[in-house]
């Protein structure tokens, strides 16, 4: 009677044994929280794709230790190597997990892992992660919407698009505002560059913008003060005045430079007028001058005059260095003496 029992509890241990470890299976070792990506095998100058190894690493269902034998590549030979498995969490973030040489490696925090049904061959392939876009040289301060004379910061809206995308086109839905209706508008965003120095890029509506060029944007670590504050940017472009027109020569013969002081502008602030300066000479044997029209914060015209052998400075004209002024609106008067000029001898 004893083994009859004992075969019959025998007979239903092993008719529910399977269930039991498929269950384990489906819940156990291939339930990890992170969808692998990518894995990257080597150093940061030499390293490899490993992902097709490392499945069939996974496929075997046990730890293996690291090293250039159990993935069969060498990408750097006689250098420390290390494995990098690129993996998405649960809140759709990328993040990267480190194995030296020498290490033990145990896929029980990956998901399906030991069925192998990972990794995504859109993936971009940097040693550093898959949104390499985060190692860009210019670390943002601030961004601004709008035009000049209206404007939103959007610092902050932007930090979370960058968490969701790399590129995205710009328009007045981008940021769910529009600060100046009815006019052109665009994103100015202020990045500190390697050399410390502040830099504008700007976007007009209708481009795409893609964060590439800033460090940290997918992890929008940045953004948290130190910029100069100014719709145009800091340091030279800063001035108060709009620069119109730019006419050299002398009241009987002269002829319009603005071009050429545009690119004089954009290769360094200060330079020294002469003859040569713009490749002309309109009126011979006679000293010449620069006369710079521009618009002041007042709205009202003002002349700058430089004499052949000074030095023209270009610090209080706003965007002097980006030369993106004397464009569509900004109309010169025409008047060689200048609107203000005119008008106070007028007055005497």
């Amino acid at each position: 009677m004893f083994q009859i029992r004992l075969t019959i509890f025998l007979m239903l241990a092993l008719s529910i044994l399977p269930g039991t470890l498929a269950a384990q299976g489906s819940r156990g070792d291939d339930a990890g929280e992170y969808v692998i990506l990518n894995a990257q095998y080597g150093s940061e100058r030499r390293h490899v794709d490993v992902t097709n190894r490392l499945k069939e690493l996974a496929r075997l269902d046990r730890p293996f230790r690291i090293s250039h034998d159990s993935l069969n590549a060498d990408p750097d030979r006689g250098a420390a190597k290390e494995l990098r498995v690129f993996a998405r969490g649960p809140n759709g973030r990328e993040r990267m997990f480190e194995f030296r040489d020498g290490s033990v490696f145990d896929g029980a925090m990956f998901r399906s892992w030991r069925r192998g049904d990972w990794g995504d061959e859109h993936w971009n392939g940097g040693w550093n992660g898959g949104r390499d876009n985060d190692a860009g040289e210019y670390v943002i301060l601030s961004a601004q919407y709008g035009s000049e004379r209206r404007h939103v910061d959007v610092t902050d809206r932007l930090r979370d698009m960058a968490r969701q995308d790399l590129t995205f086109r710009l328009d007045y839905r981008t940021f769910g505002v529009d600060p100046d209706e009815g006019h052109a508008k665009s994103l100015r965003i202020f990045a500190r560059g390697p050399n410390g120095q502040e830099q504008m890029f700007e976007y007009r509506d209708n481009s795409v913008i893609d964060g590439a060029t800033f460090r940290g944007w997918g992890s929008g670590e940045w953004g948290h003060g130190g910029w100069s504050g100014n719709w145009n940017g800091g340091r030279g472009d800063a001035g108060e005045y709009v620069i119109l027109s730019a006419q050299y020569g002398t009241g009987r013969s002269h002829v319009d430079v603005t071009e050429q002081l545009k690119e004089l502008a954009r290769q360094d602030q200060q330079f020294r007028m002469g003859n040569s300066t713009f490749g002309v000479d309109p009126d011979r044997g006679v000293v010449k001058t620069l006369r710079i029209f521009a618009r002041g914060p007042n709205g009202r015209e003002r002349m700058f005059e430089y004499r052949e052998g000074s030095v023209v400075d270009g610090a209080q004209f706003r965007s002097w260095g980006r030369g993106d002024w004397a464009n569509g609106d900004d109309r010169w008067s025409g008047r060689w003496e200048g609107e203000e000029r005119e008008e106070g001898e007028r007055r005497r």
